[in-house]
């Protein structure tokens, strides 16, 4: 059978390989100079490419439908089927999943190597702008005007997040011209824009925080990690973690950085308030000397209101304290699609059968990774979604060799 995959990032390449080795004659038609493009600027140039803790809680979407891809190729199944291909892993303690190496090249030139030894034909430079039925399966046809014929049909063409990298719509067009729902697409995985007031001086400082994304209604998401300071508001997996919500709301936001975590209010007051006890002659900006950034502790002060020059009295430490665990940043948006790593949204999962991917409106085409209305966490999800979901439509409804 021939096999027409649109899209050689990381789920048309999953895709291609696990047709590949079923027999199937296999051809990747991808616009970029080269596959994998995207891949290699992952995990900061290492490649996050999965993450032990990878279930539904941690995605975006129809949960009984990411359940039913995610079960049938597991994380444990994703390593293995890596390692088949000569590529070793390491898992760090949070339980991403990194290859051996170091290097995001690593995980791009196995499976470059891979498509080579199945036979799969690659095709770059190649915008395909339509898709269109025909009498015994689909064509593609390229804005050159060439065309490429499949039995079946993989559209795996990615997002629109990151278009330095890749990032196109033309996944969603396709699909949409075959009668296919796309959801509202907004920018996830991405910096945060806050107001500088309180941080202008801060570009660069890094802080272990828990963060809670505010409503004037309440509170609408939470996480926690490394944040870095940026000259247009926060970085940083933790601040990522909490762009979705920040990218599909339109109520005001207010971002509280909890800069001590493990350390309650009252704990922290009475700490604050022994250490002024016991060196009266402390100035405020001395109060935190050993206990956060220096540059993180004048910003602290400004934001409670208190002149470092100020005496460290028992109210001075109250505040601080309250100010170190609810620091308070107002919110103005995000750094937008261009600077995403993933989109929120896609191409409606009801409209797909979720035990093989294939298009229940479009019978024979297939879809797999970011082009559908799923989207994970930051930590390795959106990859092993990318695998997983890759090597289901690769299997074309049929069972396949290994499972």
């Amino acid at each position: 059978m021939k096999v027409l995959i649109l899209g050689g990032g990381a789920a048309g390449m999953a895709a291609a390989i696990e047709a590949a080795s079923n027999g199937h004659s296999v051809t990747v038609l991808e616009r970029q100079s080269r596959v994998g493009r995207k891949l290699i600027a992952t995990g900061n140039g290492r490649c996050n490419l999965s993450n032990r803790f990878a279930a539904p809680d941690r995605y975006h979407g129809d949960d009984r439908f990411i359940r039913t891809v995610l079960d049938r190729f597991p994380v444990d199944d994703t390593l293995a089927w890596f390692h088949k291909f000569g590529l070793y892993t390491v898992e760090e303690p949070d339980g991403r999943y990194y290859p051996l190496s170091d290097h995001a090249g690593s995980v791009v030139d196995t499976l470059r190597f891979a498509l080579d030894r199945l036979g799969v034909q690659v095709v770059c430079g190649c915008e395909v702008t339509a898709i269109a039925k025909k009498a015994r399966g689909w064509q593609m046809t390229a804005a050159d005007g060439s065309t490429y014929y499949g039995d079946r049909a993989i559209i795996a063409a990615g997002g629109c997040a990151g278009a330095a990298l890749g990032g196109t719509k033309s996944g969603y067009t396709l699909f949409g011209s075959l009668g296919h729902t796309v959801t509202k697409l907004a920018p996830s995985l991405v910096q945060i824009k806050t107001d500088n007031t309180l941080t202008r001086a801060l570009k660069g400082v890094r802080a272990d925080c828990a963060l809670t994304l505010k409503t004037p209604h309440g509170v609408l998401a939470q996480s926690a990690g490394e944040v870095q300071f940026t000259d247009f508001g926060v970085s940083g997996p933790a601040a990522f973690d909490l762009s979705r919500a920040v990218s599909t709301t339109d109520e005001n936001l207010t971002l509280l950085l909890n800069f001590l975590r493990s350390t309650d209010e009252e704990t922290l007051t009475a700490e604050l308030q022994n250490r002024a006890s016991a060196f009266p002659d402390l100035t405020a900006d001395q109060l935190l000397t050993g206990m956060l950034h220096p540059r993180l502790a004048l910003a602290v002060l400004k934001a409670a209101q208190i002149a470092p020059d100020a005496p460290a009295d028992d109210e001075t430490a109250a505040r601080v304290a309250h100010t170190i665990r609810y620091f308070p940043l107002t919110v103005t948006g995000t750094l937008g699609m261009d600077h995403a790593q993933v989109t929120a949204g896609g191409v409606a999962t009801s409209e797909f059968r979720a035990d093989t991917l294939e298009s229940r409106l479009a019978p024979g085409v297939f879809a797999a990774g970011e082009v559908l209305d799923v989207d994970g966490d930051c930590g390795g999800f959106n990859l092993q979604w990318a695998w997983a979901s890759g090597r289901l439509a690769g299997l074309l409804g049929e069972r396949g060799d290994g499972k």
